[in-house]
């Protein structure tokens, strides 16, 4: 795969589009395929793009990973937090979640567990509000 920054030559806005060889976009191009996400044309030209090049430094690299360490230590501190102080309600959250807005039966002790996107999103559209975190289960020992 290859990424091309393209620019309209009608409105002169550029942006970015993925293909799968150099010869790709040519085709495409040829076969007038291609057009402008913001005015419709059909005149796309290449412009110029920085290579993303990555340093293989040694440095670099164990930045990162003492990086992900302190992330992951610091998301295994959340979810402790939680387990303590919150109720798990597994995949019924959704269904809990509207329960307690809509009785007002706060006890004091909020909930977490599992909701689809979907589920999200109606939630907020009725004015429950939610967070999502990042869970991982821990393998290591």
């Amino acid at each position: 795969m290859i990424k091309y920054k393209l620019q309209c030559k009608k409105c002169t806005k550029s942006f970015d589009s993925w293909f799968s060889s150099s010869k790709e976009f040519e085709r495409i191009k040829k076969l007038k395929l291609l057009n402008c996400n913001f005015c419709k044309s059909k005149n796309i030209d290449k412009t110029l793009m920085a290579p993303n090049l990555r340093s293989k430094n040694i440095n670099e690299i164990n930045i990162n990973e003492n990086n992900f360490k302190e992330i992951k230590k610091q998301i295994r501190n959340y979810q402790n937090f939680i387990k303590k102080n919150f109720k798990y309600v597994g995949d019924r959250f959704a269904y809990e979640a509207r329960s307690i807005h809509y009785s007002n039966k706060k006890d004091g002790k909020g909930i977490f567990g599992r909701a689809k996107i979907k589920d999200i999103k109606e939630l907020k559209e009725e004015g429950i509000s939610t967070q999502v975190l990042p869970w991982f289960q821990d393998k290591e020992n």
